[in-house]
């Protein structure tokens, strides 16, 4: 018998039939004997109605205020979900976040968590009752409720699958698992049977929208083995995955797999910016210059380049920004321009990041080398470089795209069959 928290998104649950199939999958792991707690997100739609009345209520509004509303999309499902299982025959009740409680920071609409005490949620799996907690909340110091920002129900299921020492934390969701890329680009891309933390770490934060990177942090740093699988599979499908399991994606430790691609996969960013300062002073503290008025902004920055100076005195500095930050970006740098003594300002929204990512990098040379050889050779101009010791990213004019992810995928492999 294993302990399992079970995870389903707003497509899953979207109306009543469909948690009535959710409700099956979770009947089957009751059935197989496993004490089992069940995460879910609004229904779909829910949350942007949620937040649209909100805004038309009042545009500037206050947080708590925001979070109160939001919230009570995840506790509809919740206790629909309970009620379908009970209909069913299935011990069941709903948790709201502040009843657990799952403790959080102040940062309202953008909460961490801090704390779940889990012990009740125990008492009542070993007695056999499914747990139906509403995902995306919390309740802050203020005794407030609160909510994780978007994708935060993937984040809850970790961090009670993390409290409650689960076996595993199986997130459903509306694709098969984590492909080598995005299959709409590469037809030919293939569902992992697993991936690394690191590596699934690397591709949420680089694009890939199978799981929220904050969700992938905790489960590394908890050890928290999470299942990625269809919530639109027979709930009656035979499990014939690897380890027993249906098809799907297990995100684990490095030491589970065996076999070690050099290349696990291909990721890619539409939302990039670029800005380019040219002739800036070479001197102590420039950086800094540029950098900490975009930091007080709240603007992040990713990739940074800096050309080394010929003449000793000045040189040329590329970095990126979210694209929807870019106009902000730019204005922000312009406003700095006295301080940081640049003589030109120029930026492009219309390029992309893609990224090669793999475990087997760290013991292999001349991945790089590959990689720019093989753009050259397609005409594909590489703007910026950044690595690490599991990913090279590229930054590239954004028409290239599909060209660049496709010849990647098939340079290293990647392509089924």
């Amino acid at each position: 018998m294993s302990r399992i928290v079970m995870k389903f998104g707003g497509t899953s649950v979207a109306d009543i039939e469909r948690i009535r199939n959710v409700a099956r999958h979770v009947k089957r792991e009751c059935d197989a004997g496993h004490e089992v707690a069940v995460v879910v997100s609004a229904m779909a739609g829910a949350t942007n109605q949620l937040v649209a009345w909100t805004r038309e209520a009042a545009a500037i509004h206050d947080a708590r205020e925001y979070d109160t509303v939001v919230a009570s999309g995840e506790q509809v499902t919740a206790g629909l979900l309970a009620i379908v299982l009970q209909q069913m025959g299935i011990s069941a009740r709903s948790w709201l976040g502040w009843q657990i409680p799952i403790r959080t920071d102040a940062a309202h609409g953008a909460a961490r968590i801090a704390d779940i005490a889990g012990h009740v949620l125990l008492d009542r799996l070993r007695q056999g009752q499914v747990a139906v907690i509403a995902g995306f909340q919390g309740i802050g110091p203020d005794n407030r409720i609160t909510t994780l920002g978007r994708g935060g129900s993937d984040t809850s299921a970790v961090a009670v699958a993390a409290a409650l020492k689960a076996d595993r934390c199986d997130i459903y969701t509306d694709v098969d698992g984590v492909y080598t890329t995005d299959p709409r680009v590469v037809p030919r891309a293939r569902r992992l049977d697993r991936i690394a933390f690191e590596e699934m770490l690397e591709m949420a934060s680089l694009g890939a929208k199978v799981l929220q990177v904050r969700s992938v942090e905790l489960a590394m740093v908890h050890g928290v083995r999470t299942f990625v699988r269809s919530s639109f599979d027979s709930p009656d499908a035979p499990q014939t995955g690897p380890g027993n399991l249906p098809p799907g994606t297990l995100i684990c430790d490095e030491d589970e797999i065996v076999e070690k691609q050099i290349v696990t996969g291909i990721a890619f960013s539409k939302d990039e910016a670029k800005i380019t300062l040219r002739r800036v002073a070479d001197k102590p503290g420039v950086a800094a210059s540029v950098f900490g008025p975009l930091s007080d902004a709240n603007i992040n920055v990713d990739v940074i380049v800096q050309n080394v100076s010929a003449d000793g005195r000045h040189t040329d500095m590329t970095f990126t920004v979210p694209r929807a930050d870019f106009e902000r970006a730019m204005e922000v740098i312009r406003s700095a321009a006295a301080e940081i003594g640049y003589e030109e300002v120029s930026g492009s929204a219309d390029v992309v990041k893609v990224s090669v990512i793999g475990i087997g990098m760290r013991s292999h040379a001349g991945v790089a080398a590959q990689m720019f050889k093989a753009l050259a050779e397609k005409g594909i101009n590489i703007q910026a470089i950044t690595t690490s010791e599991i990913k090279i990213s590229i930054l590239i004019d954004a028409a290239y795209t599909e060209l660049a992810v496709r010849t990647l995928h098939s340079l290293y492999g990647l392509d089924e069959g």
